[in-house]
């Protein structure tokens, strides 16, 4: 009775602790973040140590798009420390757009119809903003070790256009202790030299399994 009772409240606990978890996410931004994830993230690229380019790679992560280019300052997922950086670059494509309306299921029209969104404000269709915050997710998989999103908040600046190529940059500011980093998001659209995306991540980095 006693086994069953703790396997309850283990249950409960991790309940709780889940459900706390995904209050925190911005407007279900985790949810579209994994799945804009899905469809961006390489294996090979390069990473700053000390100021200069060296050679890294992230097992974690497969290569399939010579397009992405990504940077880090840090290797050892034990040496992370506050300014320890990593960004990840992309250009948006419309089959990203498309592809991501179809997995996503925001099929709204603003993204996908060419002669409707010359009507709106914005004069011309736009990638979706859960997209756009999506490469938020692909710099945080290029931290050493195996990163997992506790919480995101997210400020949205301006929009980012079909084939615009769009930079990801997290910064860790603080170190929460027991694995868990606060970091700095920023996504920048390179085309315009605009910020597009401000916010704030809650990591928790473990070791990558054997």
């Amino acid at each position: 009775m006693s086994h069953q009772n703790s396997g309850g409240n283990n249950f409960a606990a991790m309940t709780n602790a889940w459900t706390a978890m995904t209050r925190s996410f911005f407007q279900g931004a985790a949810a579209a973040n994994r799945a804009a994830f899905s469809a961006m993230v390489p294996d090979t690229t390069a990473a700053r140590s000390n100021g200069k380019t060296t050679s890294a790679s992230v097992p974690s992560v497969t290569h399939s798009d010579l397009d992405w280019a990504f940077e880090r300052t840090v290797d050892d997922p034990t040496r992370i420390d506050v300014g320890d950086t990593v960004t990840f670059a992309k250009t948006i494509s419309d089959e990203d757009v498309r592809a991501f309306a179809s997995i996503s299921g925001d099929t709204n029209r603003l993204h996908l119809d060419d002669e409707f969104a010359t009507e709106t404000r914005f004069g011309e269709r736009i990638v979706h903003g859960t997209l756009v915050s999506g490469l938020i997710s692909a710099a945080l998989a290029r931290l050493p070790g195996l990163t997992v999103y506790l919480s995101q908040d997210l400020e949205f600046t301006a929009p980012v256009g079909i084939g615009d190529r769009v930079s990801a940059r997290v910064e860790v500011v603080e170190d929460l202790g027991r694995d868990q980093y606060r970091l700095e998001t920023t996504i920048r659209n390179e085309d315009d030299d605009a910020t597009v995306i401000d916010g704030e991540a809650v990591v928790l980095i473990d070791d990558l399994p054997e």
